[in-house]
């Protein structure tokens, strides 16, 4: 009898998170486990996966925190749960996180990437502002909406694209984000909240799918190096102050769509019909002296790219040549490609 009730314990012990029991306390709610705080040194923590949410404030300010691994069985990162855990550089996040909270990342510092989980539905307020390492940030087709200032002043973030699912683009959202160069907003987003690119100052280029029908207040103010902004549908509801101080931009629209002497008159901004052609028609097009070649028309002083791909099954579209169509006409060429076989081109925005 001694021998089993022995036996028993050691089963019992083997069960328990024996070795992380001293690095966190928890609490529990029914069947869910908290992970409440993080109390130990090590600088490398894999959270187990028995628990189910991570606490608010559960890592605040743990500045020997390095690295994180999150596992399947986490669902909820609650409010400020690693607030200022300036070290850390690292995070795995499993696909089971379905909500991220207020602040929950705000000000890690040295966080330089982040792919968050396919199973998040929102991103909220100020969850990853100000951490000024971030350079790439991967949001994935679950994510409907962006909460507010959520990755404002993230000054290294280069390049970001917002998947459809996102309906709404909360204020401030890359307010200040002075790195950021590019940004692709896929169709089915409806609403750039107000502020959401303000002084981003080094966006060049930015493309608004047809779905977009509401431009907030300050939502590209300050963006000095702004320049083209192609829009694909009609134009949507702009605030006045929408692109001020953006003494640079023009819009350019395409053809068949409407609405756009009141949204420039509105906006404060050029309008501009987007309709570069390739002529097939005339004498220039085909191979002269081994370059193949063809003419370019379109409305005069539009910004445009010449691409060209070997399949269009699965195209891999290459730029060939960025250029304005100053007069309204290009001719371009290139040499012709021995044994490349079918080779075809298309002209897309810069």
């Amino acid at each position: 009898m001694k021998g089993s009730i022995s036996a028993l314990l050691g089963l019992l012990l083997l069960a328990a998170p024996a070795a992380v029991e001293g690095q966190f306390t928890y609490t529990t709610n029914g069947g869910a486990i908290t992970l409440a705080t993080y109390t130990g040194t090590g600088s490398a923590v894999v959270i187990s996966n028995f628990v189910t949410s991570i606490g608010s404030n559960a890592f605040y300010e743990k500045t020997v925190v390095a690295s994180v691994t999150i596992p399947g069985s986490v669902t909820n990162i609650e409010v400020e749960a690693f607030t200022l855990c300036s070290r850390l550089s690292s995070l795995a996040m499993s696909n089971g996180v379905t909500s991220i909270g207020e602040y929950a990342f705000e000000e890690c510092t040295h966080l330089t990437n982040i792919t968050i989980a396919s199973g998040v539905g929102s991103i909220g307020e100020l969850a990853l502002a100000n951490c000024s390492g971030l350079t790439s940030v991967t949001i994935p087709g679950s994510v409907t909406s962006i909460g507010l200032e959520a990755f404002e002043n993230c000054s290294e973030l280069a390049g970001v694209t917002i998947p459809g699912s996102v309906t709404n683009i909360g204020e401030n959202a890359f307010y200040g984000d002075t790195g950021l160069k590019s940004v692709t907003i896929s169709n089915g987003v409806a609403s750039i909240g107000e502020g959401s690119f303000g002084s981003c100052s080094n966006l060049a280029s930015v493309t608004i799918p047809g779905s977009v029908t509401n431009i907030g207040s300050g939502a590209f103010q300050d963006c000095a190096s702004l320049t083209n902004i192609y829009f694909k549908g009609n134009a949507p509801a702009v605030s006045s102050v929408a692109f001020l101080a953006d003494t640079n931009a023009t819009v350019y629209y395409l053809p068949g769509t409407t609405g756009w002497v009141s949204f420039a008159y509105t906006a404060g901004v050029a309008a501009v019909l987007w309709n570069p052609l390739i002529q097939t028609g005339d004498g220039n097009f085909g191979f002269n002296s081994d370059q193949f070649g063809f003419d370019i028309t379109g409305t005069a002083g539009i910004p445009i790219v010449v691409e060209a791909s070997t399949n269009l099954a699965s195209p891999n579209w290459t730029p060939l040549e960025a250029l304005t169509l100053t007069n309204g006409l290009f001719y371009f060429s290139e040499p012709t490609q021995p044994g490349a076989g079918g080779r075809f081109y298309r002209i897309g925005s810069q």
